[in-house]
């Protein structure tokens, strides 16, 4: 494995704040996809009907929109729970970024050789 440094920490912690806000917004726009369907079939419902359609077959249409609009509704659900995942994800990075930044600004600074190969223990211990 690879040394892991605090800079190398913070480009993996940003590209997964913005992997989730990704993500998530995928997820939103799928389920408005999926409203938009059961919308569809909600019309299609209401055409068959005005059209003298069989009662089964309009049934069935609309018990179609009921469980698209159930599935829209779950993934809107998913989405907004990813939404807030992606926002509690920035403000960790933001916190972590702002607590420990100041030790690589210093450690980036000083101009004292091998601080790389220090033990993190020493660092404890002072």
């Amino acid at each position: 494995m690879a040394d892991l440094t605090f800079k190398t920490l913070v480009r993996a912690v940003e590209a997964k704040e913005r992997k989730l806000a990704r993500h998530a917004e995928s997820v939103k726009r799928a389920a408005d996809n999926i409203a938009e369907h059961a919308d569809d079939s909600a019309r299609d419902a209401d055409t068959l009907g005005a059209k003298s359609v069989d009662r089964d077959s309009i049934s069935e249409c609309q018990e179609l929109a009921k469980v698209i609009r159930g599935v829209s509704d779950g993934a809107i659900s998913y989405a907004a729970k990813g939404t807030d995942t992606a926002k509690a994800a920035k403000a960790a990075g933001d916190q972590a970024r702002a607590t420990h930044g100041g030790f690589q600004e210093a450690f980036d600074r000083s101009t004292v050789t091998g601080l790389e190969n220090v033990s993190r223990d020493w660092f404890e211990q002072e």
